[in-house]
């Protein structure tokens, strides 16, 4: 082997590994697929949910709320984004009249009571939950105070009715804030 071929031969290598590590570390920093789909971090919190096959209770309910103007905002915003199986766990009876415009402003609180003005990544609440000493409140836009705490190493949230949500996605980075999935609607004090 020449002197040469042996540099052009280790320059390759070199530049195969660049673009191995390039292509490793785009990718560990690619938002998770929610509801099938692939959320952007360029696109804003309804940019992204609408394409959510998870989430059609969720943006059904925000458009009936008249809250896509705000959610697609400037932000920062943290939401807590129940599934369509969150939903289901609601009485359908219940969950209908919700949605029609005389419950606009019930429907509005309980969904507000899942947004926080600041963007949170779940290391940062994880932090606020350990430095609180294993409960964190978290003060929402609804009014309502969420407890975040640790159930093993998934953080979940309880709603002031008690009922817990666990966040099952974490870290959808969005351009004017962050979505954490759940598994439960949380709901305001009687």
């Amino acid at each position: 082997m020449t002197k040469s071929t042996f540099i052009s031969a280790v320059t390759a290598a070199v530049l195969s590994l660049s673009a191995s590590a390039a292509f490793a570390e785009s990718h560990a920093m690619a938002n998770p697929m929610v509801g099938g789909a692939e959320m952007f971090a360029d696109k804003n919190i309804v940019e992204n949910a609408v394409n959510s096959a998870d989430h059609t209770t969720l943006v059904a309910a925000v458009t009936a709320a008249g809250l896509v103007d705000t959610l697609a905002g400037e932000g920062p915003f943290t939401v807590f984004a129940p599934t369509n199986d969150a939903f289901a766990k609601i009485d359908p009876e219940q969950l209908a009249a919700l949605l029609l415009p005389e419950n606009k402003a019930a429907l509005t609180q309980i969904l507000t009571c899942h947004v926080v003005a600041a963007d949170v990544m779940s290391d940062a609440l994880g932090g606020m939950i350990n430095d609180d000493g294993g409960e964190h409140p978290v003060p929402t836009l609804g009014g309502c105070t969420l407890t975040a705490k640790y159930d093993g190493d998934m953080i979940t949230l309880t709603d002031e009715r008690g009922q817990v949500a666990q966040i099952t996605i974490a870290d959808v980075k969005q351009s004017n804030g962050v979505i954490h999935v759940i598994d439960t609607v949380m709901l305001p004090a009687e």
